[in-house]
């Protein structure tokens, strides 16, 4: 078995620091929009409470881990590679199926944060088949945006970033100048307080550090600029998170108000028309960003499952001129064109719990290296030896069995988040089965046809 890519060499030009620290803004935020439901679920101290904790939590010990992880394996497929490798073929191709099926869910919330945008200008866009146009239509250009490069993507990624924050450092200014509001709503009404309902939503907020590892291959100097990239997008993530909330918050507005897409009304009431203008547009380009950037991540599982036998040959054709997988990226693209339906809460609940569970697989492949390859060469190591690897792992987990809890009374079409998360869950050894099957009668093929070619 191959593992993945190796260390094939990538004809296109490679991703630097500042683009991949761009890039990883999007994959993991895109800004504040989204978190608007913490605050209406625990009020002001709450949600800032909660996306304190959070990152420290849940992102700082990811974050940790795919420095140290990325820099000892750099290649092509990231995390799949490195279950693959701790822990061997079965439980690298459940990596890839959980994190595969969390992107159905995560991926369905862009199209529609994006229309739900752009009506701000257009309210009639809102109706009829015009949300489903213009939903495949972001899908389609995002596929040709990474068909072109991922340096393409990596750029884009920057210029989105500045429209992005623009506004909001705006928002900022006029909100801390406010004069504030001596009887000001701190708290969300208590018959309607839901922590863990918004600890989930932040933890959704705040995943996917893993996924630019997937396209490890692709960034220059890898094994110096992850670990710098985590360090920075962390910081900026949390910052982007803490500091509009908290001038909200001086402002004494009602938390109880707050709804998705609040940042828009916001705007408007401390700006103007053109201030709720500008995050609404920020709000189109995050969400086409973030759904751009985790194209440009997942599109890679397909490819190197491809090399490693899992799935046909055709998914790892490549353009001649950016050496791009544009099958794999197409394929994706059609598959999360078929994910509209759920709202936003159940959305992101079922995407914790899936792709939580993934990166749980990545703590264990963490610890199941330094036991299996203690000389690896690690140009990053989590400090404290094997206890320290360990105790990176412990917060993370806690907080998928809060996810589990959560699931459990979280509605999801005619079932419960829980029940649809498992099966799911489930059918992640049936496919390996079939999958594993399909790769012996490959090889048995190749075989006889090499053995026919001797012969003659």
């Amino acid at each position: 078995m191959k593992c993945g890519g190796g260390n094939r060499a990538v004809r296109a030009r490679k991703l630097a620091l500042l683009p991949l620290i761009a890039a990883t803004f999007f994959i993991v935020s895109g800004g504040p929009y989204g978190t608007e439901d913490i605050v209406s679920k625990t009020g002001y101290g709450g949600a800032l409470l909660i996306l304190l904790l959070v990152p420290l939590v849940w992102s700082l010990p990811t974050a940790l881990m795919v420095a140290e992880l990325s820099t000892a394996i750099p290649e092509e497929g990231g995390f799949y590679v490195w279950v693959t490798r701790a822990m061997g073929p079965f439980w690298g191709f459940q990596e890839a199926w959980l994190s595969l099926v969390g992107s159905i869910f995560d991926m369905a919330l862009y199209p529609t944060l994006f229309v739900f945008y752009i009506s701000h200008f257009f309210p009639s866009l809102a109706a009829g088949h015009w949300p489903t146009i213009l939903g495949l239509g972001m899908i389609f250009v995002c596929t040709l945006w990474n068909i072109v490069g991922t340096r393409a993507v990596g750029a884009g990624s920057i210029v989105f970033a500045v429209v992005l924050l623009a506004p909001f450092v705006v928002l900022v200014a006029v909100a801390f100048a406010h004069p504030g509001a001596a009887t000001a709503v701190r708290s969300a009404d208590p018959a309607g307080v839901d922590w863990l309902g918004a600890i989930l939503i932040a933890m959704w907020n705040l995943m996917g550090w893993d996924n630019p590892s997937t396209f490890a291959g692709e960034v220059e100097k890898p094994r110096r600029t992850y670990p710098r990239t985590m360090a920075s997008g962390l910081t900026l993530i949390a910052l982007v998170y803490l500091i509009p909330i908290a001038a909200v918050a001086h402002t004494g507005i009602d938390p109880n108000t707050w709804t998705t897409g609040g940042w828009v009304d916001l705007g408007r009431r401390f700006g103007g028309e053109w201030l709720a203008a500008a995050i609404a547009i920020g709000g189109v380009v995050s969400a086409f960003g973030t759904f751009n950037g985790l194209m440009l991540s997942l599109t890679r599982l397909p490819l190197v499952m491809t090399e490693d036998g899992y799935l046909p040959a055709i998914f790892a054709r490549r353009t001649k001129r950016t050496d791009m997988p544009w099958v794999a990226i197409s394929a994706c693209a059609v598959g999360w064109a078929l994910a509209f339906g759920l709202g936003f809460v159940a959305l992101a609940v079922i995407d914790v719990l899936i792709s939580g569970l993934s990166v749980i697989l990545e703590f264990a492949a963490l610890v199941a290296l330094r036991l299996r390859e203690p000389e690896m060469e690690r140009p990053f190591r989590i400090p404290w030896g094997l206890g320290g690897a360990i105790a990176v792992c412990i917060t993370p987990t806690a907080l998928i069995v809060l996810a589990f809890v959560r699931n459990a009374t979280q509605p999801a079409g005619p079932l419960n988040a829980l029940t649809l998360d498992l099966l799911l869950i489930a059918a992640g050894p049936a496919v390996y089965a079939v999958s594993r099957l399909r790769r012996r009668h490959s090889v048995a093929r190749a075989a006889a046809n090499e053995g026919a070619d001797a012969v003659r």
